[in-house]
């Protein structure tokens, strides 16, 4: 099972980078990057709703399922 994130491409469509990202929405850059390359292993409801408003965007917007035989094909 993998989880892709499409987090730096949500936030760039707005003109924020993942640093404007951590400054407008109050979460830690470092954890912005962590979400972004797919190194956590939890998520605050809280946290995601933070970052949902500040990009106007829905949590499918930005994080996709893909199973693992299409990661590995890739």
């Amino acid at each position: 099972m993998a989880i892709i994130s499409n987090l730096e491409a949500a936030a760039q469509e707005h003109g924020l980078t993942l640093d404007a990202l951590a400054v407008r929405s109050g979460i830690s850059g470092a954890e912005l990057s962590r979400m972004n390359t797919g190194r956590i292993q939890s998520l605050r409801f809280t946290t995601l709703a933070a970052i949902c408003k500040e990009l106007r965007c829905q949590p499918g917007d930005l994080f996709v399922y893909v199973p693992d035989a299409e990661v590995k094909d890739a």
